[in-house]
C-alpha cells in the first residue's frame, strides 16, 4: 500500500502529521501532488472544536498542485498540468449548480449545510502530499506558467470569498463602502470593492499592521476601532452612510455596526461565520422600513471562478502573494498553526509546502 504524509485531525487541539494511505483515483476524479496550500481561519475553528468534523480527517481546503493521475471521464487535462482547485468543489450537475448557485452544491441531492465545501470538511483535505479532487472536470483550473503558486493559492478561498462579498453587495462605480475587519478575507473584500469601482473605501480594524496593509490594498481611509467611534466617523465621512457595508469577521458587534453605517437603501454584505444568536436591533434596521438589503456569501468555487481570479492576478490588478507572511513545511505545520492562531509576528497568511 502506498502512503503519504498528511495533517490529520484527531480531536480538539490535536493535529498530527502522520503517514496515511495515498488516495486511489476513481471515475471523474483527479489526484494532485500538492505544491502549496495554506492554513485558514476555518481550519483554526476545526482544531479548536468550534466547527465539528470527524476525527481522522485530513484538513485544509486551499490547494495548488500538479496532476498526478486522472480518472476515467476527465478530459482536456494532462498528467503534469499545474492546477488550482477552489475550496468549494461544485459537481456541476445538481439543482444548485444548474440554477447558477454552485457554492450551494449539494452532492447532486439538493441543498446541504456549507454547500459545496468538501475538502477538510466532509472529505480529506489539502494539508497533505496528495489530494483527491472530486468532480475534477468542473474544478481543475490550469495555471499559466508566468503565475507562481504563491500568487494563486489564496484564490482558492479567501480571495474568492472577499471578492464575493463585494460582488454580492452589488457595488457600483462611485459607491462608498466600509469593510469591517482587515484579516485576509476583509483585505480581499477591500481589493474587491476597489476593483468594482468604489471611490470611498473605509477599512476598520484594531491592528495597525492590518490597517497599513489595507491602505496598500486600496483603502482610502482606515479607522482603528480602539481609537474612535467608528459608526460616527463613517457617517461623517460619507455624509449619512455608506452604500455597502461588508462584514468580514462574524460577530454581533461588527454586524450591528455595519447596519448602523448604512444609508437608507444600502446593502449589508455579510462574509462572517457567526455562532450563537445573531440579533438585529430594530432601530439600526430602521424598523424594517429602510429599504436595506442583507446578503450572505459562501466562497464561490469551480474552475470558471478560479480562471477569472487567475486572470485578475495575471493582469497585475491584484497580487495575493503580498498577504503571505509566513512559510512552513508540512512537517512543521503545527508551528504554523501556533503562529496563525496567536496572530503573532504580524501574521496574515501562512503558506504550507509539502
Amino acid at each position: 500500500m502506498k502512503t503519504m504524509l498528511a495533517n490529520v485531525f484527531h480531536g480538539i487541539n490535536d493535529i498530527r502529521v502522520e503517514s496515511v494511505p495515498k488516495p486511489t483515483v476513481g471515475p471523474g476524479e483527479a489526484l494532485l501532488r500538492i505544491t502549496a496550500t495554506t492554513i485558514c481561519g476555518t481550519d483554526l475553528h476545526i482544531v479548536r472544536g468550534e466547527y465539528p468534523v470527524k476525527p481522522g480527517l485530513i484538513i485544509g481546503h486551499e490547494p495548488v498542485g500538479v496532476i498526478e493521475e486522472l480518472g476515467a471521464g476527465v478530459t482536456g487535462y494532462n498528467i503534469g498540468d499545474r492546477v488550482l482547485v477552489g475550496a468549494i468543489t461544485p459537481c456541476g450537475q445538481c439543482r444548485a449548480c444548474l440554477s447558477g448557485k454552485p457554492s450551494q452544491c449539494g452532492h447532486g441531492h439538493g441543498c446541504q449545510a456549507m454547500g459545496g465545501w468538501r475538502f477538510g470538511n466532509t472529505i480529506n483535505g489539502a494539508q497533505a502530499e496528495y489530494l483527491l479532487v472530486p468532480y475534477a472536470q468542473a474544478n481543475l483550473a490550469k495555471i499559466p506558467d508566468e503565475v507562481t503558486d504563491e500568487q494563486v493559492v489564496l484564490l482558492a478561498d479567501i480571495a474568492s470569498t472577499g471578492f464575493g462579498g463585494a460582488e454580492s453587495g452589488n457595488i457600483k462605480i462611485g459607491d462608498a463602502v466600509v469593510v469591517f475587519a482587515q484579516g485576509p478575507i476583509g483585505l480581499c473584500a477591500t481589493v474587491g470593492a476597489k476593483l468594482m469601482g468604489a471611490t470611498m473605501i473605509i477599512a476598520v480594524d484594531g491592528d495597525e499592521n492590518r490597517l497599513k496593509m489595507s491602505r496598500q490594498m486600496g483603502a482610502d481611509v482606515t479607522l482603528n476601532f480602539r481609537e474612535c467611534n467608528v459608526v460616527e466617523e463613517v457617517l461623517k465621512l460619507t455624509g449619512g452612510g455608506v452604500d455597502v457595508a461588508i462584514e468580514a469577521l462574524g460577530t454581533q458587534e461588527t454586524f450591528e455596526a455595519c447596519l448602523r453605517c448604512l444609508r437608507p437603501g444600502g446593502t449589508l454584505s455579510s462574509l462572517g461565520v457567526y455562532s450563537g444568536k445573531l440579533q438585529i436591533p430594530y432601530e439600526a434596521y430602521a424598523a424594517g422600513l429602510g429599504d436595506h438589503r442583507i446578503v450572505t456569501t459562501l466562497c464561490p468555487g469551480g474552475k470558471e471562478r478560479m480562471r477569472r481570479l487567475i486572470n485578475v492576478v495575471q493582469s497585475g490588478r491584484f497580487d495575493p502573494a503580498m498577504l503571505v507572511t509566513h512559510r512552513f513545511s508540512l512537517a512543521d505545520i503545527k508551528q504554523g498553526y501556533e503562529v496563525f492562531g496567536s496572530r503573532s509576528e504580524g501574521v496574515l497568511k501562512v503558506l504550507i509546502t509539502p
